[in-house]
This record gives structure tokens, C-alpha cells and sequence, in this order.
């Protein structure tokens, strides 16, 4: 049932990771990030928490852009640089797996 783990980390007082892939237009190592994120998140250990991934265009906010322009793709894991450039599918499984404990 999607949303159970959620539902169970909500009850015991633990949040669900929040994950967000910035990105920008025409970037296609960010592609592959994208396609990464969703492989792993479609895994059944994590298919069930229905994790969204919130994207964000780095070039809609002058800070991101500044801050990430020569860094892109990046994935924050709870608004912190998990993942600059390239997504390894087991780093973002061990942390995904500690931020669900």
C-alpha cells in the first residue's frame, strides 16, 4: 500500500526524507540523475514509502543559480548536498535506508 511506511515513520515521530534533484534545462547529466532517482525510488524497499522528488530549476531562483550553477545536477537528501553531478545508486540506497530507519 503506498504511503505505508509514511504512514508508520508519521506515527513513530520520523519524517520521510525529502529529496530534491536541481537541474537545468538542457543538462543531460541531469537526465541521468533523474533516471537514477526514480530506478532506485521504484525499488521495492522503497517503492512503498512513495518518496516524491521534488525538481527545482536552478534557474528560476538567483540563489540556486549561484550557488550550484557549475554543480549541476545535485541532489539534496533533507536540504542537504547529498550528490553533485553523478547519482551512485548504492550511496543513495544507504542513505535513503538511514533516513527511513
Amino acid at each position: 500500500m503506498p504511503g505505508a511506511a509514511a504512514a508508520v515513520a508519521t506515527l513513530v515521530g520520523m519524517a520521510e526524507p525529502r529529496i530534491t534533484l536541481l537541474t537545468k534545462p538542457g543538462c543531460h547529466l541531469c537526465d541521468d540523475a533523474r533516471s537514477a532517482l526514480a530506478e532506485v525510488l521504484a525499488e521495492a524497499e522503497f517503492a512503498d514509502a512513495a518518496l516524491p522528488v521534488d525538481e527545482k530549476n536552478i534557474l528560476d531562483d538567483a540563489a540556486l543559480t549561484a550557488e550550484y550553477a557549475e554543480e549541476i545536477p545535485v541532489v539534496l537528501l533533507d536540504g542537504r548536498v547529498h550528490t553533485i553531478w553523478r547519482v551512485e545508486p548504492e550511496r543513495l540506497r544507504t542513505a535513503l535506508r538511514a533516513s527511513l530507519a
